[in-house]
């Protein structure tokens, strides 16, 4: 990247969502920021969505082809922990919370400040993840509590939590590069990469 684009894309302040899916019994969710809105027709609301290939919930939507988003609240940092931390291959990470099934099947949080229950309409792969453009077959604007969002996230947090979210984003971010370097190098191999 552009040694200039890293400052510019700090300068924004994106609200954190909690992304659930569930495909047969296998259930799980992360935490994401690549969330937009993207349609302005009230009547046809639709978003996209952009989730890196190596997470567990990117493997549930694949293979539901449905989502749910959750706004999460500035009292909710549990939930960062518990979805942001964690591998959905090595637990559940919904047991305990309350929850039911949306419309898609996929898992809907009572407690979140608001949610939207989505179906995939078309993908891209980008290398190191998958951009979802989804219908939102439902949605609800349950609490108007304080959004939660990437810098009151650092505000927020105590400094032991912020290590794990920064080693973690380490890891994510080694991984990510591989995978875009790599499908870099396939597309012009192949005469794509112009």
């Amino acid at each position: 990247m552009p040694p200039a684009a890293s400052p510019i894309f700090d300068r924004l302040d994106r609200e954190l969502w909690l992304i659930t899916a569930q495909a047969g019994q296998r259930r799980g969710g992360l935490i994401a920021t690549f969330v937009s809105r993207a349609s302005l027709v009230p009547a046809l609301p639709r978003v996209t969505v952009g989730l890196a290939k190596h997470h567990h919930t990117w493997e549930l939507i694949e293979a539901s082809g449905a989502f749910a988003l959750h706004l999460i609240g500035e009292d909710q940092l549990e939930w960062v922990w518990r979805f942001g931390l964690r591998s959905g291959r090595d637990c559940d990470k919904l047991e305990g919370l309350a929850a039911r099934s949306g419309v898609t099947g996929s898992p809907i949080l009572n407690d979140a400040l608001a949610w939207l229950d989505c179906r995939v309409e078309a993908r891209l792969d980008t290398g190191d993840r998958t951009l979802y453009l989804a219908e939102a077959v439902d949605a609800q604007n349950v609490h108007s509590r304080p959004i939660l969002t990437a810098k009151r996230l650092r505000e927020l947090a105590p400094v032991d939590k912020l290590r794990e979210l920064s080693e973690s984003m380490a890891r994510d971010i080694d991984i990510d590069a591989e995978a875009i370097l790599k499908w870099r190098r396939q597309r012009a191999a192949s005469g794509n990469g112009k």
